[in-house]
C-alpha cells in the first residue's frame, strides 16, 4: 500500500470512527509511547537538504517538544518573546506559547494558535530552562482534538481546525530548582492525563471533552519526574497507568489516579526519561549512576520481589530506550547499546561516528531534568528518601529518543545528525544524515507515519520521505 492509499484509508477511518488512524503518531514517541511506527510503509535510509527532503517549514520559535502526526496534519509546539536567545533574553512578560498545525502533504502552516504565559514563570537562567526552554511538552491527539500542555499556562484543547474548545490550569508551582517541566499529556478513554510534577506535584485526569478535572493524585515522589507515562493493558478488564519515578515504577488506576502497585526499580533521585511497555513488561533506563530494570506490570501493592524480572547497570541520560523485536536499544555518550529484553544481557555496542557538526557544536552540560493498595515511598506524602542521592554528573543535551520503523532505528543528536541503524543482533550503521549545518538545535524525537519522518529543530520543521 503506498503513501496516498494509506492516507486515504486513514481519512476514511477518521470519518467512520472519529479516532486516530493506525498509521498516526498521536503522542510523544507514537502509539502508547513505544517509539515504533505501526504501519508497514518503507522509510528512507538517506537524506540531505537536496535528497529525500519533502519540505521544510520555519517555526515561530524554538522548542524541545516533539511533533505528532494526525492524518494529513502535523502538530508541534514552540515559544517566542522571551528566552529564545542567550544573547538577548528579552522580557518575561512577552513570553508566549504556540501550537502550530502544518499540512503534511504541502508543507504549509494551516494555522497557529498563541497562548500568553501565566506569570510568574520560571526565569531564563541557571542550568534548566536555558537548556530546553518553555515548550518541552509534546501535544497529544485523539483524532478529533489536539491537546497541548504549557506548564503553568495549563492545558489547552483545540479542534483540528484550530478552534479553542477549553483551557484548564493544573498548577502554577515550580520544582525546587526552577528547571521547568517536560512531561507530555496522554489520552486514555475519555481522559487527558497530565503529569504536572513541577506545577503541583500531581498527576491529573481531565475530561477530554470539557476540561473538567475528574481526579488529581498528589505524590511527593513526583518531584524530579520529567518523563511521560504509558498505559499497560493487564487483562481484558484492566489497564494501568504506569510511570517511572525516582527509585520506583508506579502502576495507577487510570480512572481514579489511585495507586495499584509499585516496585523498586532504578537507583536514581530523578527520572528524566520515560518508561516503555512491551508484552506486559515495563522497561526503564536512567542516568546519573541509575541503571536499568524490567518489571512485570500489574499486581497489588509492593510487587518488587514478585514482578522484578531483571535489573542492570545500563545508563542513559535523557533518551527513552527503544524496545523492538525483543531487544532494547539505547543511546548514551556517542554509543548505541543493544541488550536482550528477556534478561538484560548485552548483545552489542557500537561507537557512532563523529561528524563535522558534532565537533563544532560539542555537547554542553544540561540539567537532569493515596492508592487502591497501600503507598510507596514518596506517594501521597508518605515516607520519602531523606538524604539519599544519585551519583554521577550532568550528561549531554541530547534529548531526542530513538524510534523505529521498517526494520530500522533512527536517532537524532542535538546537532541534527541522524543515525540510521539496522535493527539486528549486530551493529550495522546504514547511514549518517544531516539536515542542516546552520547551527540549529534538534531536541525533539522524530514522528513517523506513512513512510515519512518528521523532525523538528529550534527553527524549523522538516519532513523526510522518498519523493
Amino acid at each position: 500500500m503506498n503513501i496516498v492509499s494509506v492516507s486515504r484509508v486513514c481519512m476514511l477511518a477518521a470519518l467512520l470512527s472519529a479516532g486516530v488512524c493506525e498509521a498516526d503518531w498521536p503522542r510523544f514517541r507514537g502509539p502508547n509511547g513505544t517509539g515504533i511506527a505501526t504501519d508497514s510503509s518503507e522509510t528512507p535510509v538517506k537524506w540531505s537538504p537536496s535528497e529525500n527532503l519533502r519540505w521544510k517549514v520555519e517555526l515561530p520559535g524554538p522548542g524541545a517538544s516533539s511533533p505528532i502526526i494526525v492524518g494529513e496534519r502535523v502538530f508541534v509546539t514552540c515559544y517566542s518573546g522571551y528566552g529564545t536567545s542567550r544573547n538577548d533574553v528579552g522580557k518575561i512578560e512577552d513570553l508566549k506559547r504556540h501550537l502550530v498545525c502544518v499540512d503534511r502533504a504541502k508543507g504549509e502552516i494551516l494555522w497557529t494558535k498563541t497562548i500568553p504565559a501565566t506569570l510568574p514563570e520560571d526565569p531564563y537562567n541557571g542550568m534548566g530552562i536555558p537548556a530546553h526552554g518553555y515548550a518541552s511538552h509534546t501535544p497529544v491527539s485523539d483524532g478529533e482534538r489536539v491537546y497541548a500542555f504549557f506548564g503553568k499556562s495549563g492545558v489547552v484543547c483545540f479542534d483540528l481546525e484550530g478552534e479553542q474548545l477549553w483551557t484548564k490550569g493544573v498548577g502554577t508551582g515550580s520544582d525546587p530548582k526552577r528547571w521547568g517541566s517536560s512531561s507530555s499529556p496522554i489520552i486514555h478513554d475519555d481522559l487527558v492525563i497530565v503529569t504536572a510534577s513541577a506545577e503541583s506535584g500531581a498527576i491529573v485526569g481531565l475530561n477530554k471533552s470539557t476540561g473538567a478535572e475528574v481526579w488529581r493524585q498528589t505524590a511527593d515522589g513526583l518531584i524530579d519526574v520529567w518523563g511521560t507515562p504509558i498505559i499497560a493493558k493487564i487483562d481484558q478488564e484492566r489497564s494501568d497507568l504506569v510511570i517511572g519515578v525516582p527509585y520506583e515504577f508506579w502502576g495507577l488506576n487510570p480512572k481514579t489516579g489511585k495507586l495499584r502497585w509499585y516496585s523498586e526499580a532504578i537507583d536514581t533521585d530523578s527520572y528524566n526519561s520515560s518508561i516503555v511497555e512491551a508484552d506486559g513488561v515495563i522497561y526503564g533506563i536512567e542516568g546519573r549512576g541509575g541503571g536499568s530494570a524490567a518489571v512485570k506490570a500489574g499486581g497489588k501493592g509492593d510487587v518488587s520481589e514478585t514482578n522484578t524480572i531483571w535489573a542492570g547497570r545500563d545508563t542513559a541520560r535523557f533518551a527513552t530506550p527503544l524496545v523492538y523485536n525483543g531487544k532494547i536499544y539505547y543511546f548514551a555518550n556517542g554509543v548505541v547499546n543493544c541488550i536482550n529484553a528477556t534478561d538484560g544481557e548485552a548483545i552489542f555496542k557500537g561507537r557512532l561516528p563523529t561528524t563535522a557538526n558534532n565537533a563544532q557544536q560539542g555537547n554542553p552540560p544540561a540539567p537532569r531534568g493515596a492508592g487502591d493498595q497501600g503507598s510507596s515511598r514518596g506517594f501521597g506524602g508518605f515516607g520519602g528518601f531523606g538524604g539519599r542521592g544519585g551519583r554521577g554528573g550532568f550528561g549531554s543535551m541530547d534529548y531526542s529518543s530513538p524510534v523505529a520503523a521498517d526494520g530500522k532505528i533512527y536517532y537524532v543528536k542535538s546537532d541534527g545528525t541522524t543515525y540510521v541503524i539496522n535493527a539486528s543482533d549486530e551493529f550495522e550503521l546504514l547511514a549518517t544524515n544531516q539536515l542542516s549545518d546552520s547551527g540549529e538545535t534538534f531536541s525533539g524525537t522524530p514522528a513517523i507515519s506513512d513512510g515519512q519522518i518528521v523532525i523538528r529543530s529550534n527553527r524549523s520543521l522538516y519532513c523526510i520521505g522518498a519523493k
